[in-house]
């Protein structure tokens, strides 16, 4: 089984929140002691972090599974729970992130970029918050709110200097072996090669570059035939395309009918991939049975002909890149996904209330309790989820789904929740 993983699904669970705790004070001489509840602590979060010293997806094949620390709950005498330790996943640079529904929500294409893959649960407040005027002995106090779970999809585009492209069995394999100290499988039929290797290139001076030896296409790769998708999407983010040819091609096509399809595959994948720097090479010189494309350069991976001369233009196209990078460079970004609002759905007589604040008002610890009610119809009208079950038709009689609460929806203020 292969050790290269470039696609694969992800389980994260933030932790949830602790529980607010209802408590008064109890001691000697102290008459009547008032609430010192405690809040409950935060549940962590799970980061995905891009790191370059992670290579593929391999660890989420077999674990998909990330969950982060729960916060503990709170106590007595004003003692707060301690707060659960976020997560933080290592994957490769380049991973791309999507939804269930195939959405692009990150692209992690920069080395320590981080993106808030799911937000741990907020700790609920202990009585002690809930002191006020009207209430001078709160009996209620609030549960930790879940974390946040959900399943994605991570996608791997390698980041190389330079992508090998060509035809099965043009030489892409056995080239990057003699350049660097990559050792890929070879044999001589079509698709040897089944997943990306990368090779480390050494240049002159202290000059590296990775050189990454992409599956062979096919004609129809970018309809996705074959496993075109699979291959082509490795080649987007490589600085240089080193465009292989072969001299003596197994269907006996010529080099340019080779050039011809290889360019427009490129272009039906990518449009834009045509503008990348490029540099011909026609493969297997030591058994040529054509002409070189003229403007090509002829090289041998077998004899060593061209190999050098390869290395130095393959030098001179991945500095230029480099150098027209840097001038375009931003710093890191830290990706948070927007935070939601409110909103209302319905079906039937059934008003279902999203929303990560109208959730938390009724995340109370005691819904009988005639204190926590008012609590919970105050702060609901207070941030306006009375105005949007208004807006969506909502009347008298109809249910109201918020969390894990339903109710009786009433017009009259004093006994809007049944």
């Amino acid at each position: 089984m292969s050790n290269f993983v470039d696609e694969c699904g992800l389980n994260v669970k933030a932790g949830d929140g602790g529980a607010g705790c209802v408590s008064f004070r109890r001691e000697a001489h102290v008459d009547r002691g008032g609430p010192d509840g405690g809040d409950g602590g935060n549940g962590g979060d799970i980061w995905l972090v891009a790191d370059h010293n992670v290579a593929s997806l391999l660890a989420f094949r077999d674990y998909p599974h990330r969950k982060a620390q729960s916060g503990k709950h709170g106590s007595g005498k004003r003692r707060h729970g301690a707060n659960g330790s976020s997560e933080l996943v290592n994957v490769p640079v380049g991973t791309l992130v999507k939804d269930s529904a195939g959405s692009v929500l990150a692209d992690l294409s920069s080395s320590g970029a981080k993106w808030l893959a799911a937000a741990g649960g907020r700790g609920g407040k202990g009585n002690t918050r809930f002191l006020s005027n009207r209430r001078r002995a709160p009996s209620f106090a609030e549960q930790g709110e879940h974390g946040e779970e959900q399943w994605l999809n991570l996608e791997l585009k390698l980041l190389a200097d330079v992508a090998l492209v060509g035809f099965p069995n043009v030489g892409k394999s056995t080239l990057i072996s003699r350049v660097s100290a990559a050792k890929p499988k070879i044999a001589d039929y079509p698709f040897t090669t089944l997943v990306p290797n990368l090779g480390v290139v050494k240049g002159s001076e202290e000059f590296e570059m990775v050189i990454a030896d992409i599956p062979g296409l096919i004609e129809g790769a970018a309809d996705g035939k074959g496993l075109g998708h699979q291959f082509l999407r490795h080649v987007e983010r490589a600085r240089v395309l080193a465009i292989l040819l072969d001299l003596a091609p197994y269907d006996g096509r010529d080099a340019d009918s080779q050039l011809e399809i290889l360019l427009r595959e490129l272009e039906n994948y990518k449009p834009e991939l045509l503008e990348r720097p490029r540099l011909l090479i026609s493969s297997k010189a030591d058994v040529a049975a054509q002409d070189a494309l003229e403007g090509s350069l002829k090289v041998s991976a077998v004899t060593g002909e061209g190999v050098q001369e390869m290395k130095y233009k393959l030098e001179l196209l991945v500095k230029e890149a480099r150098e027209a990078e840097i001038k375009n460079s931003e710093e890191i970004v830290i990706h948070r996904p927007p935070p939601k609002g409110i909103s209302v759905s319905r079906e039937g007589n059934i008003f279902t209330v999203k929303g990560r604040q109208a959730e938390r008002a009724v995340a109370l610890n005691d819904l009988t309790n005639i204190e926590a009610l008012e609590y919970i119809q105050i702060t609901l009208e207070r941030i306006g989820v009375n105005k949007a079950l208004r807006r969506a038709g909502i009347r008298q009689g109809d249910y109201v789904q918020i969390g894990e609460l339903q109710f009786d929806y009433m017009d009259d203020d004093e006994h809007w929740i049944d």
